[in-house]
């Protein structure tokens, strides 16, 4: 292993442990010496890559970002059904909250706030949302009297409601809770045309964690001491 390679797989175990303790114990209450005693190294090395503990926290929110933007952009960027592009970009960011924990601790830190932002995940997701109910309105897609901005509310807060809640249970996250939100949306949302259409389940298999997350992880990881 190259002193590259190393210095990579040690910036992302500090990483993986810092998220680890912002989850358990918060922001504040989480200390460099938990973070670097996590990720197995000396707090030497961690100061080595960090210059403190908001510096860390902008390394988890940048390392969650490229995660949940590059899921939205894929989905933006899509071709076909413009809704049923948007009911499985939703279950793809559930998989990888539930799945990732330095997803899933970078965005509740974004949403707090508690060093500062790297940019505004919350008002990304917005946008997703609004430029796929945009092109389905364009495309005939959505039911009459529901144009994007209202249908984007309703989204974006059942979306936002199921990730505040999966803080405390996980069991929101799980397929099945986003398949029953689309039940109960999908009728209000879509043309009637697309009635049995738009599959509320999403269209593709559920992969394993470890083939959602884990060559993300790794993509992430070799460009890992350029977000430095």
């Amino acid at each position: 292993m190259t002193k590259q390679d190393r210095a990579v797989r040690t910036r992302l175990a500090l990483i993986r442990s810092a998220a680890e303790q912002f989850e358990a114990r918060g922001y504040v209450r989480a200390s460099l010496a938990e973070i670097s005693a996590g990720a197995g190294v000396s707090s030497g090395a961690l100061h080595f890559h960090f210059a403190n503990k908001a510096a860390v926290a902008e390394a988890v929110e940048h390392t969650a970002a490229r995660g949940l933007c590059g899921i939205a952009a894929r989905a933006r960027d899509g071709d076909g059904c413009a809704l049923q592009r948007l009911v499985d970009v939703t279950h793809h960011v559930a998989r990888l909250l539930c799945a990732d924990i330095v997803v899933r601790a970078g965005l509740r830190l974004n949403a707090e706030a508690v060093a500062g932002r790297v940019r505004d995940l919350r008002r990304e997701w917005r946008e997703c949302v609004h430029a796929l109910l945009a092109e389905a309105e364009r495309r005939g897609e959505l039911a009459a009297g529901m144009p994007p901005h209202r249908s984007c509310a309703v989204v974006l807060a059942a979306t936002t409601g199921i990730e505040v809640l999966a803080r405390e249970d996980p069991g929101w996250l799980a397929r099945s809770s986003l398949t029953d939100l689309w039940h109960l949306l999908l009728p209000c949302v879509a043309a009637p045309h697309l009635a049995g259409v738009v599959d509320p389940a999403g269209t593709e298999p559920d992969p394993g964690a470890a083939d959602e997350t884990g060559v993300a992880w790794e993509e992430q990881g070799r460009a890992g001491l350029a977000l430095r």
